[in-house]
């Protein structure tokens, strides 16, 4: 089964510590969302994982081997992508992966084999032997995805792979994440949409620490008040009228304007089930046209950040 542990790991520079005392130990195949603001320490983390920086203190351990005392061995079944390398723009993409696999030290006999079938798990087969330097930034990351899978990694270690892309090259990257189903990914990403499609497990870390880390549903139900959250759209404008009526609803938590045509409505499902609320919401004839659920991640990530201030 593979693993990521950190055992009171630690990293200071000079009188600033990055990361302080991290305990984190994930076991299993799966995708788990690392994230915290700008500076909670979670490139730095990763960097410790995958032996890129030394840790003051501590331990980090690669499906049980110590990655400082063990570096090749820990690093064997690990692959990682952290923050945004560049290809030679004037290499391949069969270029390029032949190269990490000639410094990887994956057989000769298997490396054609390895890449082809890299290219293919992130679509790019057909833009094997095309020049980098003509590829949109979408398609230079998924060859970077491509090349964290040559080695058959059991863990794969990924910083903010979305960063920087359009709309279309975060949904093929999600949708690359997501055909991972027997590893194990740790992904760290600022975007909270995009950990709720593709993650099952979040860790949360603020100033170097671990605040939480359990299931997506674990940590909504706990820290975001509870409730279902969900948006419900309308054909013309809301006004103040419409909003409380949504919110005398019995069963409705709260109601909010995101926008002219649209309320966000937060429900006790205990009492209040999800299509129940849509019926209730058509029948006060407000022009109730859409419903689409939303995570309360959101919430639940701001509630636990504004503690830690």
């Amino acid at each position: 089964m593979p693993s990521l542990e950190a055992v009171q790991l630690t990293k200071d520079y000079g009188s600033f510590t990055a990361v302080a005392g991290l305990n984190l130990s994930v076991h299993g195949t799966k995708c788990v969302g690392f994230l915290g603001p700008n500076g909670a320490g979670k490139t730095t983390t990763m960097k410790m994982f995958t032996g890129l920086i030394k840790a003051s203190s501590g331990t980090a351990l690669i499906n049980g081997v110590d990655v400082q005392k063990d570096k090749k061995g820990a690093l064997a079944s690990c692959s990682a992508l952290i923050e945004t390398p560049e290809i030679y723009g004037s290499l391949t993409p069969k270029e390029a992966l032949l190269m990490l696999c000639e410094i990887r030290g994956v057989p000769k006999v298997e490396r054609n084999k390895r890449i082809d079938e890299a290219l293919g798990q992130v679509k790019m087969t057909e833009w094997g032997n095309k020049k980098v330097g003509s590829f949109s930034k979408g398609m230079k990351q998924r060859v970077n995805v491509a090349s964290t899978l040559l080695s058959d990694p059991q863990v794969i270690i990924l910083d903010e792979p979305s960063t920087g892309l359009d709309p279309r090259g975060m949904s093929e990257v999600r949708s690359i994440v997501k055909s991972l189903k027997d590893r194990l990914v740790f992904m760290s990403s600022h975007l909270l949409a995009e950990v709720t499609e593709v993650c099952q497990e979040v860790a949360l870390i603020d100033h170097g620490k671990l605040l939480v880390y359990d299931t997506i549903e674990n940590v909504t139900s706990k820290f975001s008040g509870g409730g279902g959250d969900v948006q419900i759209g309308f054909l013309t404008a809301v006004d103040d009228k419409t909003r409380d009526m949504v919110a005398q609803i019995s069963g409705v938590l709260s109601a909010s304007k995101t926008n002219d045509r649209h309320l966000a409505v937060r429900f006790d499902p205990k009492s209040l089930a999800q299509d129940k609320l849509f019926e209730k919401v058509a029948a006060l004839r407000v022009g109730a046209v859409t419903l689409e659920q939303t995570s309360g991640l959101e919430d639940a990530y701001l509630s636990l950040i504004k503690e830690t201030l």
